[in-house]
């Protein structure tokens, strides 16, 4: 999972230097990675179903006790088969829909590495791990709704995106770690075994308050809807 996430981000990387020498094929020639995906979880699907997730973890920072923690279960795997596949099609629509655009090489950057930053919220098992992938799909619709840059009206519009859901991202966070410190892990697959403790835990209001506020603002529900009609 975590080859096959890289890969993506590697690919994003890559678009502006794709478009540069195969302008004509960059979005044809990038959707490679995300169908590698696609394929790979569609392989999955039987083991998956019945009732086998698949894991994969290695050492982040050692003395910290931080892994690289990937788990792929139901509900991952119905999200990541509707991104990864959602994002071929978008890929060979952008081929067309920008044609001749100067600045597909770049667009494509953009859309590419939000896609891989979604791969990695809804893989991720490490609490840590999906607040980084959380905050980076904030930063890459800063670029995405900034994209014509020449317009203030879509800088300001994302950078009113950026501010209202990287803060509450900084709040998620703050539940995260009192979720953690509650559940005596930070691991998604272990505090879902924990729901008891946390919802008996004297911090549980406080979390739950948290992590709704990081919720809200990355969707755009009220309160925090103003940014998204922006």
């Amino acid at each position: 999972m975590l080859t096959l996430i890289s890969i993506c981000f590697i690919a994003a990387v890559l678009a502006p230097l794709v478009y540069r020498f195969c302008p004509k094929y960059t979005g044809a020639t990038l959707l490679a990675a995300p169908l590698a995906m696609f394929v790979w979880l569609l392989k999955s699907l039987p083991e998956v179903g019945h009732g086998h997730p698949i894991t994969q973890s290695s050492v982040w920072v050692e003395k910290l006790g931080l892994e690289l923690a990937f788990r792929l279960d139901g509900l991952s795997l119905l999200f990541a088969l509707l991104i990864s596949g959602i994002g071929v099609l978008i890929l060979l629509y952008t081929q067309g829909y920008f044609k001749g655009h100067p600045q597909q090489g770049r667009f494509l950057m953009y859309i590419t590495a939000f896609m891989a930053s979604m791969l990695g919220v809804v893989l991720a098992d490490h609490l840590l791990l999906v607040f980084i992938f959380w905050e980076l799909t904030s930063f890459t619709s800063y670029l995405l709704i900034g994209f014509n840059h020449e317009s203030a009206d879509a800088r300001n519009a994302a950078l009113q995106a950026m501010i209202v859901t990287v803060l509450g991202g900084l709040f998620l966070l703050g539940g995260m770690i009192l979720m953690a410190d509650a559940a005596g892990t930070w691991r998604l697959s272990e505090l879902v075994q924990h729901g008891h403790e946390i919802t008996h835990h004297k911090n549980y209001l406080p979390i739950l308050i948290l992590v709704c506020i990081g919720a809200f603002t990355k969707s755009a529900q009220f309160p925090f809807h103003f940014w998204l009609p922006n």
